[in-house]
């Protein structure tokens, strides 16, 4: 497995990695919801690349991507300290170790840039996310109440936080 950064030739793999993961339905966009085309897709990795305040890591198995991590960080004095995480694995690849991987290199990213501070947000009923992240060395800070609709429902979000 090799963590790597990701890149612009990533763009149809990047795609296909994504539906795969909001398939699971605990990602912010429903199953079928995220429409994006490649160039789209290519704009958004540019934009990544070239913005030193995001870093977004992807993990490769023989040539396939499996899954990644963003982390976006404050871009003003008082909120640079800290950046916000998002994680997906593809579901067929959990359990093999590679969101530890993901992890650890964003901590390592983070130590190195003076990033004290990393959050997240998880669906409330996703057990096996939320005891990954507990894992890790998050914390749970507090609960967003009704903070998203599945399947026309309210559900509620853990969140977290991890100081470096």
């Amino acid at each position: 497995m090799k963590i790597r950064e990701l890149h612009i030739n990533d763009t149809e793999s990047f795609i296909k990695l994504n539906k795969k993961i909001d398939d699971s339905g605990y990602m912010l966009y429903d199953p079928g919801e995220r429409q994006i085309t490649a160039d789209k897709q290519k704009k958004a990795i540019m934009q990544i690349s070239e913005d030193e305040s995001m870093k977004f890591l992807v993990a490769e198995i023989d040539g396939a991507l499996t899954g990644y991590i963003g982390a976006f960080r404050g871009k003003l004095n008082r909120n640079k300290h800290s950046a916000y995480l998002v994680l997906g694995v593809d579901e067929i690849h959990r359990g093999k170790g590679i969101a530890s991987r993901l992890f650890n290199a964003i901590f390592a990213w983070a130590e190195n840039e003076g990033v004290s501070r990393l959050e997240l947000t998880v669906i409330k009923e996703n057990i096996p996310a939320f005891n990954l992240y507990k894992k890790m060395g998050f914390e749970l800070e507090g609960e967003k109440v009704h903070s998203l609709m599945i399947d026309g429902e309210p559900v509620n979000e853990y969140y977290l936080y991890k100081m470096i």
